[in-house]
């Protein structure tokens, strides 16, 4: 019994030692564990560094800068070659003269050249068969009215406050003494284009959105030079856009800038000062007056500014001055002067304009006489090149040789049936040259045009067309006796005409300029060699065996891929504001997700770990706050935003917001650069902040005085610019060399302080040039990148240093439409381009409008800076290669964005070549790609400054240490 709890005893003391000996393994095992972790993670990392080292040797920072810059060289080449095949000039045809009125093919012996204007006039007199209805013209442009302002819309009449404004001018429409058109305008929808096509009655080249702010002399054949052959003199009062169109052709002009869209008074009293005494006058035959202030009034208040009524009243009162004086000047049985009110373009609901909305190209053409029109219809549809042709036909001369528009005939009704046939018979053969010019050995006579045969299309369709129309008009012309009753012949002859007339306008309006497709590949595989040469070096800087990809770092690329899907639809591209704003919102759930994992995984929370929760909260919060700020794209204008709700509060609560956006911009600044350099800079930081100070008051003082002080905008430009040129220069310089504390070098403090003067030079910038309601969305813009560039300082789940920057890149994107742009032109902010401008200049508007308009973008490009200092010289040593160092530190932040761009570049070249046919090719995919290109040139700016800033920061500090190591030595 003894021996039996003996053997029990010794058994049960074996199993616990052997379980505290299996405990206790297991602890060590645990142990172990972590241990080999640890030590995993070390030699991971310190196998990451030396394999980085060893793939860098061959990528030397000279090597990686040439090969960086030839890539950038060449990207310009390819877009400057695609650029310059895709939207060609449209070569000149001369001028129309004695032929246009022959058929095609006719060769006139006569050399008008040498003929006197009397003598010329004379003679097209006589050619054309129709009497000049009128003597003398004044063509008065409104610019900016739509033509739904004076004749309604869809049937309706003009809203009611509009009708109430022009009292006179609907009463001429009521009563006969006026006709009017809605004349649909070609995109892109500004001034000088559009007065183009009204001369000439060609559409002109979709590039004549850049030159319109910068006008050259046009050259093509045109109504005013053909007016100008037969002696016709001439009067300009206004836009002076018409005297750089047409130098030395007024005898008598005042001209007044037409950017300076503040001014709404002014640029109408100087036409309005000359009406009495050139009315009275009889020395002109053209008076041309072009008046400004409803479109400057549309961009600063919109369609339904409170100043739209009163300026429609005054355009009434200039209408029934000058209807007035014709009226009493015109004599019995004698051609009188004929009032011509044109519109160049319409306007959006904001004001602006450029687009292809139906706001914006629905521009007026009404003519009013002293005599009444026969059968009048207003509200007629027609189109603004048919102005041309018109015109050319009511005072006997020329159609112009380019003209793709066709006669409104409803103007010619009070000639007889012979003569208006005749009058198409013309706008016929002018169309059928200009055909011709499009087809080698274009001869109609060698087509069989029997109704059997098929025609498909081309030259024999337009010929048939032609032949037909011409054929039941002589037909017609030998029933001499019976054509005056032949009501149903007269109109088949017009609807023949009118059918080859329309089919052969649709068909040259919509005729692409023959596109060099050699220049386009070349252009095209220059682009694409650049892309892959620029990825192959981020591949080469970020080369790492075994290197695993988070779910945050596959979507980084997604959203790329993504984007180049979407752009193949022209819907996708009007709401593109969409897909960067969904996409910037996911990635940063992705990266909320990947620090709660963390936090999850540790088993703990620190305070860094918190910081980067509220960060990131901080960004998903100003991002919807963006994303409900304007309602853009195309489609859904109309709805209710943020922005709306403001306007319709009142300027009062707008004011109040911008100063509130300065003060809290300049605060989040301040604090930032604080907590960042308190403890070893604080007498920099003291002078900075007072630096900025006085930029600060002015530009407050500016917003509460709401007056456009130029000279006081002017001292704020010179103040903002001279403090970031100059700390730039000298702040390398005087930055000690070591920290007292840390005796790491200042290198990444220095950069830090460089790109805070940057981020805060360029905000409040923005908070001078950006409407006022769009200052509380730059300042959440700015809250967005400093609350990104602080969870990406934490450090603690070494997320990649290309998941940085791209994250950057698309907050600055998603921030470019959340401050209400859209790829249509409409929503470029022309008014704020000429803030503290005294006298135009195209370079500096231009200037200005690229900063609105890249806001965002840039802002996040400049921001980089402030986040170098946590990616580089955290560990320097006094030995360190600087060179090394510089490629590691520019590499990233200026590969990624060029690496991006080049992406999107190439792929939406190859989609619009693509879409060249494609019915929106210029009103959807064109404007984009005018976006596209701007883009890039703000990448190549921004990159271009991160990285001399950088390399010039890095130069002076590398001559510094050596002079300092031979000081010391």
């Amino acid at each position: 019994m003894q021996f039996a709890l003996n053997i029990v005893i010794r058994r049960l003391q074996f199993s616990q030692q052997k379980f505290q000996r299996r405990n206790y393994s297991l602890s060590h095992t645990h142990t172990l564990t972590d241990k080999l972790r640890s030590s995993h993670t070390q030699r991971e990392q310190t196998n990451s560094q030396l394999e980085r080292m060893n793939n860098n040797n061959s990528l030397t920072c000279a090597k990686l800068t040439l090969f960086t810059v030839s890539a950038v060289i060449i990207q310009i080449i390819g877009l400057s070659l695609f650029i310059v095949g895709f939207f060609p000039v449209k070569p000149t045809l001369g001028m129309s003269g004695l032929e246009s009125f022959s058929p095609p093919g006719f060769d006139p012996a006569q050399n008008i050249s040498t003929l006197p204007p009397e003598k010329l006039k004379s003679v097209y007199q006589e050619l054309s068969g129709v009497p000049p209805l009128f003597n003398r013209l004044i063509l008065m442009v409104i610019d900016g009215l739509p033509a739904e302002f004076v004749l309604g819309r869809n049937g309706k009449p003009p809203p009611k406050v509009f009708m109430e404004a022009m009292p006179y001018t609907q009463s001429l429409l009521g009563s006969g003494l006026a006709i009017g058109f809605h004349a649909k305008a070609a995109p892109p929808t500004v001034t000088m284009p559009r007065l183009k096509a009204m001369v000439s009655g060609a559409i002109g080249g979709f590039l004549d959105v850049a030159s319109n702010f910068n006008t050259q002399a046009f050259l093509d054949d045109n109504i005013i030079a053909q007016l100008r052959r037969i002696g016709w003199k001439m009067v300009m009062l206004g836009d002076e856009t018409w005297l750089k169109l047409f130098p030395n052709m007024f005898d008598r002009h005042d001209g007044v800038s037409s950017f300076f869209v503040k001014d709404t008074i002014q640029v109408d009293y100087n036409v309005s000062r000359h009406l009495d005494k050139e009315l009275s006058s009889t020395d002109w035959d053209l008076l041309i007056l072009h008046y400004l202030g409803l479109d400057h009034v549309g961009h600063i208040g919109g369609r339904n500014s409170i100043l739209m009524a009163p300026k429609l009243k005054e355009m009434d009162e200039v209408i029934k001055k000058i209807h007035s004086s014709i009226t009493q000047t015109q004599k019995v049985n004698e051609r009188g002067t004929l009032l011509m009110i044109v519109s160049d373009h319409g306007m959006t609901e904001s004001g602006n304009h450029g687009g292809s909305s139906y706001e914006e190209t629905d521009s007026l053409a009404l003519f009013a006489s002293a005599q009444k029109f026969r059968d009048v219809e207003n509200r007629k549809e027609a189109y603004q090149v048919d102005i041309a042709s018109t015109v050319a036909l009511l005072f006997g001369v020329p159609i112009p040789v380019n003209n793709v528009g066709t006669v409104m005939s409803q103007v010619f009704t009070s000639l007889e049936d012979d003569q208006q046939l005749r009058l198409l018979e013309l706008n016929s053969w002018q169309l059928l040259r200009l055909i011709q010019t499009h087809f080698s050995e274009f001869r109609c006579a060698r087509f069989s045009c029997d109704s059997s045969n098929d025609k498909n299309g081309g030259a024999e369709s337009f010929c048939c067309s032609y032949l037909a129309a011409a054929s039941l008009h002589r037909s017609w012309a030998s029933k001499n006796s019976s054509r005056s009753v032949d009501e149903d012949g007269y109109m088949s002859v017009v609807l023949a005409y009118r059918d080859f007339l329309g089919t052969a306008s649709k068909w040259l309006s919509s005729r692409s300029t023959d596109k060099p497709i050699c220049l386009l590949a070349l252009g095209i595989f220059a682009m694409a060699l650049s892309c892959l040469v620029l990825t192959s070096l981020l591949f080469l800087l970020d080369q790492k065996v075994n290197s695993k990809w988070h779910l945050d770092e596959s979507f980084t690329v997604a959203v790329i891929f993504i984007l180049v899907l979407s752009m193949g639809s022209s819907s996708m591209i009007e709401e593109e504001q969409y897909i960067w704003h969904f996409m910037t919102s996911s990635l940063y759930f992705l990266l909320l997700r990947r620090t709660m994992q963390s936090i999850i995984t540790n088993g703990k929370q620190n305070i860094g770990s918190s910081d980067s929760i509220y960060s990131i909260i901080v960004v998903l919060i100003c991002g919807r706050i963006l994303r409900g700020w304007h309602q853009g794209g195309v489609n859904w204008t109309y709805l209710t935003d943020i922005s709306k709700i403001l306007e319709k509060a009142g300027t009062v609560y707008i004011n109040s917001l911008h100063l509130l956006s300065v003060v809290f911009i300049m605060i989040c600044l301040a604090l930032l650069l604080l907590a960042k350099l308190q403890k070893r800079r604080f007498s920099v930081v003291l002078l900075l902040l007072l630096v900025y100070l006085f930029p600060v008051l002015m530009i407050l003082t500016q917003i509460t005085t709401n007056q456009d002080d130029t000279r006081l905008i002017q001292t704020i430009y010179a103040l903002i610019g001279i403090s970031t040129v100059g700390i730039l220069v000298a702040l390398p310089w005087l930055m000690p060399l070591l920290d007292p504390v840390s005796k790491e070098y200042s290198f990444g403090d220095a950069v830090y302080v460089i790109g805070w003067c940057y981020v805060s030079s360029w905000s409040l910038l923005q908070m001078l040039l950006q409407q006022p309601v769009n200052s509380m969305p730059t300042a959440l813009l700015l809250v967005q990148i400093l609350a990104t560039i602080r969870y990406f300082s934490q450090g603690g789940l070494h997320i990649k240093q290309w998941v940085k920057v791209a994250s950057l890149y698309y907050v600055g994107m998603a921030g470019h439409f959340g401050l209400g742009n859209t790829n249509t032109l409409a929503t470029i902010d022309v008014a704020g381009a000429f803030i503290g401008i005294s006298s135009h200049s195209t370079i500096i508007s231009g200037i200005l409008m690229f900063i609105i308009t890249y806001a965002s973008p840039m802002l996040a490009l400049l921001s980089m800076l402030m986040d170098f200092d946590v990616r580089a010289f955290a560990n320097s040593e006094e030995n360190v290669d600087l060179g090394h160092v510089l490629k590691m530190t520019l590499g990233y932040p200026c590969l990624v964005p060029l690496v991006l761009n080049s992406i999107l570049l190439v792929t939406y070249t190859i989609v619009l070549l693509l879409m060249r046919n494609h019915l929106f090719v210029w009103s959807v995919f064109s404007p984009k790609y005018m976006y596209v290109c701007a883009t890039t040139a703000c990448v190549y700016i921004g990159v271009s400054i991160v990285a001399l800033s950088v390399t010039y920061t890095c130069a002076v500090f590398a001559s510094r240490r050596k002079l300092n190591c031979s000081t010391s030595g």
